[in-house]
C-alpha cells in the first residue's frame, strides 16, 4: 500500500507541477556557502552540539558537521543553523550510525 501512495505523490507532483517537497513529506535545505543553512520540513533535533547537528525527517535523518555551531532560529518544522559547515549527510532509516 505503501508503493501505492509513492506512486501516487509522485505523479501528482508531475502532474500538478506540485512542490515535492511539500507534497512528499521532503526536507527543504537553502545553504548560503558554509556559513549558514537553513531547513524546513524536518521531524525535530535528535542531537545539538557545536560541531554537529542531527534531525529527523520523515524518511530517515540529517546530519551536518563543521565548527562553531549556533542555533539563529528554532521553530516546530524549520531551523537556522550558523557556523562553519564541512559536511552534509542523508542517513536513510534502514542504515546504523
Amino acid at each position: 500500500m505503501n508503493k501505492i501512495a509513492n506512486r501516487m505523490k509522485r505523479w501528482m507532483t508531475n502532474q500538478l507541477q506540485l512542490p515535492a517537497d511539500v507534497v512528499m513529506d521532503l526536507p527543504r535545505i537553502t545553504m548560503i556557502g558554509q556559513l549558514h543553512i537553513y531547513i524546513e520540513n524536518h521531524q525535530g533535533v535528535l542531537r545539538f552540539s557545536s560541531n554537529e547537528l542531527r534531525l529527523l525527517l520523515k524518511h530517515g535523518q540529517l546530519l551536518i558537521k563543521g565548527e562553531g555551531f549556533i542555533l539563529k532560529t528554532i521553530l516546530p518544522e524549520e531551523l537556522l543553523l550558523e557556523g562553519k559547515i564541512n559536511q552534509v549527510l542523508f542517513i536513510n532509516e534502514n542504515e546504523n550510525t
